[in-house]
């Protein structure tokens, strides 16, 4: 058996796009501008693991997240979960759940035990099975006291987590969350957060596939994200190699009065100090160590040279100030390699 939960190769979708009126009264038989959402996108995700989707607004996430739940096909490539080709529908819908923030996949008027006996039906489960079933969620979800409540008087956060049991109730060992905490308030994105982390990664030991713009969401609960733009995977890594993507092992930010060496790269000036300094006429420096060099020599130098340190932080590695680097290198991104086991997508930067 494979090790994967999800693995896509080679996966290619095309879309046309929409003409106006006047296109279509002129061409009216010419088909519109091919436009790439997914880009040849190789993915593998292990048994077991949280796995992150970001990118900016048309990255090609939700349409990656459609693919593998057979909602659309590809125009290229493979898309298998657990193993069934998504393409082939029915196998692969009965080894995930998909979890989106589209409230109106739901009966407004039906309850929350009539909604989730409904979907169950659509699976197949038999009634005397899901009656359990249903039961059994809606404790995990803690959404018993409103069981037979009309969905339209839910919360936002009640409507999520219905929409939890909704891809629990047959049991699969692959989820799909798209944008999950999107409409929450803190509290509830958090207690979402604790409840896929810890019951449903933790305990029953789920494939969670994350796709996300929340970089602190993705941060927490992700062992490995992947970060696309314009179709393509930039990079695939741990959180924490992703936050050093593009940044020197020691990089400081410095406030100097005086004079500052020049001719330098790795001592950079930024511009003037913050309002409030110490001193007038203070600038904010980026100096990075070069290599062997011990932040002590460094600062010594530049007292030598005339200038008056007035603070000196490290600069720790962000992943908010990665994600920028990466996306303003496109594909270049690929040509810097991070530690680990690039056959197996883990660990490396996308090429």
């Amino acid at each position: 058996m494979t090790p994967y939960a999800v693995e896509t190769i080679g996966l290619g979708k095309t879309f046309r796009k929409k003409k106006n009126l006047r296109q279509i009264l002129r061409r009216p038989f010419l088909p519109g501008e091919p436009v790439k959402a997914l880009n040849r996108v190789d993915l593998r995700v292990t048994r077991g693991e949280i796995f992150g989707l970001l990118g900016p607004n048309g990255a090609g996430k939700t349409t990656l997240i459609k693919i593998l739940s057979s909602l659309i096909l590809p125009t290229e490539g493979r898309a298998l979960v657990d193993s069934a080709d998504c393409s082939h529908g029915a196998a692969a819908r009965q080894r995930l759940g998909l979890v989106t923030s589209d409230e109106r996949s739901f009966y407004w008027r039906l309850t929350g035990i009539e909604n989730l006996r409904f979907f169950g039906r659509l699976h197949g489960l038999p009634a005397d099975a899901l009656r359990g079933r249903i039961q059994m969620l809606l404790e995990r979800v803690d959404l018993n006291d409103v069981a037979e409540k009309a969905f339209s008087t839910y919360s936002s956060g009640m409507r999520q987590r219905l929409a939890l049991a909704r891809a629990l109730l047959h049991d699969p060992p692959v989820l799909l969350l798209d944008e999950p905490t999107r409409s929450l308030d803190p509290v509830a994105a958090r207690s979402l957060r604790r409840f896929v982390k810890h019951e449903l990664n933790g305990r029953d030991g789920k494939t969670v596939l994350l796709a996300t713009h929340n970089l602190r969401e993705a941060e927490v609960l992700c062992e490995r994200i992947a970060i696309l733009a314009k179709g393509r995977v930039l990079a695939v890594d741990t959180p924490e190699n992703i936050r050093r993507f593009g940044l020197p092992e020691d990089t400081y930010r410095l406030e100097i009065q005086g004079e500052v060496p020049e001719g330098r790269p790795e001592i950079r000036v930024l511009g003037p100090a913050e309002e409030g300094a110490a001193q007038d006429g203070a600038v904010r420096v980026e100096l990075t160590l070069r290599d062997g060099e011990r932040l002590g020599d460094a600062l010594s130098f530049l007292m030598q040279a005339g200038g008056r340190i007035l603070s000196c932080d490290r600069i720790e590695p962000d992943l908010e100030e990665a994600f920028e680097r990466i996306i303003a290198d496109g594909p270049d991104a690929g040509s810097r390699t991070a530690e680990g086991d690039d056959s197996s997508g883990e660990g490396a930067w996308a090429s």
